[in-house]
């Protein structure tokens, strides 16, 4: 990870102008070195791709799904144009990060600490503000070009601090020598900037402004330690009692706000707990939680306790949780998609795909529900059925690579291997892999089966698909 964050780093300050690849400008002048919107977010499409590959990304479709409404909720109160995208990290640490291009990264560890859905809201507000007043372009203008190098350096710490110290240690050690403390001043500027917007975005659309200070109070009382022991720079975002202060000052002139945490904040965060540790911790926990009344939702936490009873095995137990759940509550996405799974693991197949059929009627775009279904299909030796319900879906929503993962699987079931491995390709072309994509389609075209029409969409699709990657390879060139 570490190489390709610094590829990846160098490839940002590289695409900052077309005249770094040649030489060095003055980057005294900003006007040399500001960067476009459209050049941020393909560096943010480049690092995604690498970040979609790493274990740790959480292609959970529900958190995913639920971070991108919260934070589009956000950008709408300030009626921002900036094209964001939210996903999920499986880390425990508290933290949330902002990449160029308005890619937002959410670890786990924040998620299950917040007390609060405005807790979670304040943190993702700040990190829009850091996306909306353009601070790495900022930061990247400031720069002489003898401090290239450090902040090279100093953007590879970051993102090797999240699974590294030692490495951050040390790479920071090397940006040492380069006169890196301006920097941190900027960026403890930035930090002050980010949370008087980030307010503003709270506010706006509609949260407790408080969840800011409450949560940054917390963690400032949990981090001392390291606040005090370890250099600034280090840290994505240096959290001092002055930021605070200057917070909770803010927070006066507002008005007080109760706000209640939504199903889905609540359900999710119990998703995420029924997966720590063991199945059987996970499951002791919950009902340990459940029996001592330890919750803020009774709803919540029986889901969590079905999802870790399903997750350990037990089956027959997790029905037994999930069924007056469905009763007891209205009708919810999450947990009829739980429901679904509990169902099949207990072998009541037609049951579960008269819950699926159901509970698209009532939910037709929660995805976790559309594959679930379709993945049951399959798995039932509906084939057929479940290609004819996958193309209903991929005619409005095309950019969604597991729809067409899953088509491939159906047809493969079929025995098509044309348009499976021409499917196949579609996945691997939103997932940012070129190589794979024309692997894919070659394979299609060799396959043997297909009439002539499927044949030559194939073909024309390999041919744009070649020349896309060897555009891409040119450019790649002029830029070393």
């Amino acid at each position: 990870m570490l190489a390709a964050a610094r590829r990846l780093w160098v490839a940002f300050f590289l695409a900052a102008t077309p005249a770094l690849a040649q030489g060095l400008p003055d980057l005294g002048d900003p006007s040399q070195i500001a960067i476009s919107a459209n050049q941020e977010r393909q560096l943010g499409e480049e690092i995604m791709r690498e970040i979609r590959a790493d274990k740790d990304y959480l292609d959970d479709p529900e958190l995913v799904d639920y971070l991108n409404q919260l934070g589009y909720r956000l950008v709408g109160g300030i009626g921002s144009r900036q094209d964001f995208e939210f996903f999920a990290i499986r880390d425990p640490s508290i933290n949330a990060f902002a990449l160029p291009g308005g890619f937002i990264g959410v670890h786990t560890g924040l998620i299950l600490a917040a007390q609060s859905e405005s807790e979670v809201a304040s943190v993702l507000a700040h990190e829009i503000a850091h996306v909306t007043q353009k601070h790495l372009a900022r930061m990247i203008e400031g720069q002489k070009t003898s401090q290239i190098t450090s902040l090279v350096a100093l953007a590879i710490a970051i993102l090797a601090a999240r699974s590294n110290s030692q490495i951050s240690n040390a790479a920071m050690a090397t940006a040492g020598a380069l006169n890196v403390q301006s920097q941190l001043n900027f960026t403890r500027e930035n930090e002050r900037e980010a949370d008087r917007v980030g307010l503003q975005v709270l506010e706006g659309s509609g949260f407790d402004t408080r969840g800011m200070a409450s949560f940054f109070e917390r963690l400032q009382r949990g981090t001392r330690l390291y606040e005090t022991g370890a250099p600034a720079y280090l840290r994505t975002h240096p959290l001092t009692y002055e930021r605070i202060a200057d917070i909770q000052n803010r927070i006066q002139s507002t008005p007080y706000r109760q706000v209640t945490d939504s199903p889905e904040f609540l359900l999710l965060r119990a998703k995420l707990q029924a997966d720590l540790g063991s199945p059987r911790d996970a499951v002791a926990s919950m009902e340990t939680n459940l029996r001592e009344r330890k919750y803020a939702s009774e709803m919540a936490q029986r889901y969590g306790l079905a999802a870790a009873l399903l997750r350990a095995g037990d089956a027959a137990a997790a029905a037994k949780q999930i069924a007056p759940l469905r009763k007891q509550f209205p009708p919810h996405p999450i947990i009829e998609t739980l429901g679904g799974q509990v169902l099949f693991a207990n072998d009541q197949q037609k049951a579960a795909l008269e819950l699926y059929r159901q509970a698209i009627r009532s939910f037709p775009q929660h995805r976790a529900l559309v594959y679930g279904y379709a993945d049951a299909l399959m798995s039932t030796g509906q084939d057929q059925d479940a290609l004819a319900f996958l193309s209903s879906y991929l005619q409005t929503q095309r950019a969604d690579p597991r729809l067409y993962d899953l088509q491939a699987r159906a047809y493969a079931g079929l025995g098509r291997r044309l348009p499976q491995h021409r499917a196949q390709a579609e996945a691997f072309v939103l997932r940012g892999n070129l190589v794979a994509a024309i692997d894919q389609l070659q394979r299609a075209v060799k396959s043997g089966d297909g009439d002539f029409y499927e044949l030559s969409a194939a073909e024309a699709r390999l041919r744009e698909l070649r020349a896309i990657d060897t555009e891409n390879r040119k450019q790649r060139q002029q830029k070393n």
